[in-house]
């Protein structure tokens, strides 16, 4: 690891990751009669130090279609979209991050 805030955005990009292959996988099956909408209770799962895969979650709260399926198209459209932007938000401070340590690796290196 390179430090401690690049570890924590490793951890945060992680669980991006797991939560985007949820979301497609939710969206894969909006017409699969009984299939429930998962997802990751992400700001438990970013605050615990679990290196270990997200533990993933039924949602509540969502309309249950006459064959059983919960699938919100709206919902899940939204978390791609906000899970896209944080990704790149994260990729854009990791980069940051390993610029900086580049920096001073070179500012240490003698001529």
């Amino acid at each position: 690891m390179l430090d401690p805030l690049a570890a924590q955005l490793e951890r945060y990009m992680d669980l991006l990751s797991a939560r985007q292959k949820l979301v497609t996988s939710n969206i894969a099956n909006v017409d699969t009669p009984g299939y429930q909408t998962q997802d990751i209770d992400f700001q438990n799962e970013f605050q615990s130090a679990l290196a270990g895969p997200p533990t993933v979650v039924g949602v509540a709260g969502l309309t249950v279609k006459n064959d059983g399926n919960n699938v919100s198209l709206d919902r899940e459209s939204r978390l791609l979209a906000e899970n896209a932007l944080r990704f790149q938000m994260a990729s854009t401070l990791l980069h940051g991050e390993i610029n900086r340590i580049r920096s001073a690796i070179n500012e240490g290196k003698t001529s």
